[in-house]
């Protein structure tokens, strides 16, 4: 690993998010395979019956809203207009993106053992900065940066732009990747990177196209990470089951067209609603149902895991409190928070179990839903583009709703039908982006991420692909997107 302990990176640099630029030594610093939690975790294996794992995800799009028409936080247009919408929760909201740095020390000063694990957007983070909420990221940077809170929290990475993996241009999936690392690295330091090595995908969206699973998997291996949260409904076995034990953690197998295979290991979220199950603590009360199981030759506990959205709706914002500390002080009174049932984050789960003797080969396998169908249809000796895109054109003629757009926790909505004035553009700024800067790169040595121009225009390409201006519909979402557009395609051609 690069020795950057002296090294700080600026947060912002030219009025933009520094997102470009120090690549090289990210990767570096993220694919450093030490553990995490294992020199520093006060749970022992042998002593626990069952675990849980919780995550908050948090994300506020960036859209051109300011009074001149500058891009600036939708929480910040929130508390602008707080007679729009439900406009007037914005001070619940930011207070919701607080209050972890609030809830840790006070638990921990109390005798709990308590955990979680935080899913924030670039957006949100780049955002709290714009709108001068320094005290929200300082109260994270408590708990990030003091070692004394580090056993008790862990932060998962993301897309920087809340982009849905499945209809992101694929080249554009990596540059998301590091953009977020890049980022969280400016605002923690080095040190808190380092640390991340679960990913939380946006809206929970699994890739099932064979090639962009692929890349997707390939790129979060490259960029140091170890696992990533799946939804339980999004994989099937490799024979096309259900999967028979989801509190176990699999192994998700990509294999592409050509035929390579690659994998990378995933936690089980299970289904439900999910921020009512994550506000009441469902996950602890179910591991309490659960005892030991074995996995290849070790016993090990097995783990519940759920994320939920950490600031929307009622429940979250007024109930998640008081469920959440009661959950740590029954844990307390019953084992003193470190035996019987108890909660941990992903990553120092899987240090544990690999440390009791746990092998990945061990880990039941699983892939997209979907893909059983893909694969019957090919035959080990003709893996090919062709072949693979044969195949599922045959599945859709015989089931009209067999898709590969990926699956998602709002299954009910599609992020294609219907969204070609937003994708087009995407695409097609995509294109415009890759075409301007990809052969400099190549020309060049790797000072021109460190450009402002880069920089701009990277963030325009990101900004588009974010999935809000899908998911809220047509209208002044989608108005946004083609601003935009409109902004990132004349930057790019000037």
């Amino acid at each position: 690993m690069l020795s950057l302990e002296n090294t700080t990176l600026p947060e912002i640099i030219d009025g933009l998010p520094n997102i470009s630029g120090w690549e090289a030594e990210v990767l570096s610093v993220v694919n450093d395979d030490a553990p995490v939690f294992l020199p520093k975790t006060n749970i022992k294996l042998a002593d626990v019956n069952a675990v849980f794992a919780i995550a908050l995800h948090m994300h506020q799009p960036t859209i051109p809203a300011g009074n001149s028409g500058e891009l600036i936080s939708n929480l910040q247009y929130m508390f602008a207009h707080p007679h729009e919408g439900d406009n007037h929760n914005a001070g619940a909201f930011a207070y919701c993106y607080s209050r972890m740095g609030e809830f840790i020390p006070e638990l921990v000063s109390q005798g709990c053992n308590p955990r979680v694990m935080l899913d924030y957007s670039g957006n949100l983070l780049w955002g709290l900065r714009q709108m001068g909420r320094d005290d929200v990221l300082d109260n994270l940077k408590r708990i990030t940066c003091d070692a004394k809170y580090q056993p008790y929290v862990e932060w998962l990475g993301t897309m920087w732009g809340h982009a849905v993996v499945p209809s992101t241009p694929i080249e554009d999936i990596k540059l998301h990747i590091l953009a977020w690392q890049q980022y969280f690295a400016a605002i923690f330091g080095w040190e808190a990177l380092a640390r991340v090595k679960g990913f939380s995908p946006p809206e929970m969206h699994l890739p099932n196209h064979p090639d962009t699973l692929f890349q997707f998997v390939k790129a979060l291996k490259e960029c140091g990470y170890r696992w990533l949260l799946v939804q339980e409904h999004t994989v099937e076995t490799t024979d096309g089951q259900p999967l028979t034990d989801k509190h176990l953690p699999h192994r998700l197998i990509a294999r592409n067209s050509q035929g390579e295979t690659i994998s990378i290991i995933a936690l089980i979220k299970t289904q439900g609603s999910d921020t009512k199950l994550v506000a009441q603590m469902q996950p602890y009360y179910e591991a309490k149902t659960l005892s030991k199981r074995r996995l290849g030759n070790v016993e090990i506990p097995p783990i519940v895991s759920q994320i939920g959205d950490g600031e929307n709706g009622g429940v979250m914002m007024n109930e998640f409190p008081s469920a959440f500390k009661q959950a740590w002080w029954d844990m307390v009174n019953n084992g003193g928070g470190r035996t019987g049932v108890v909660g941990v984050c992903g990553t120092e789960y899987l240090e544990l179990i690999e440390a009791a003797g746990c092998r990945v080969e061990d880990f039941p396998a699983c892939q997209p839903i979907g893909q059983h169908q893909i694969w019957q249809r090919v035959s080990s000796d003709n893996y090919q583009p062709e072949a693979v895109e044969k195949a599922i054109e045959e599945i859709k003629q015989i089931n009209p709703n067999f898709h590969v757009e990926g699956a998602s926790w709002t299954n009910h909505i599609s992020w294609v039908k219907g969204y070609e004035n937003v994708l087009s553009p995407m695409y097609e700024l995509s294109k415009l982006f890759h075409q301007k800067f990809d052969n400099l790169l190549l020309d060049s040595d790797s000072s021109i991420t460190k450009q402002t121009n880069y920089r701009q225009a990277l963030l325009y390409n990101l900004l588009l692909q974010t999935s809000c201006f899908r998911y809220w519909g047509q209208g002044a979402w989608t108005d946004y997107a083609r601003e935009i557009y409109q902004r990132g395609k004349s930057h790019i051609n000037s």
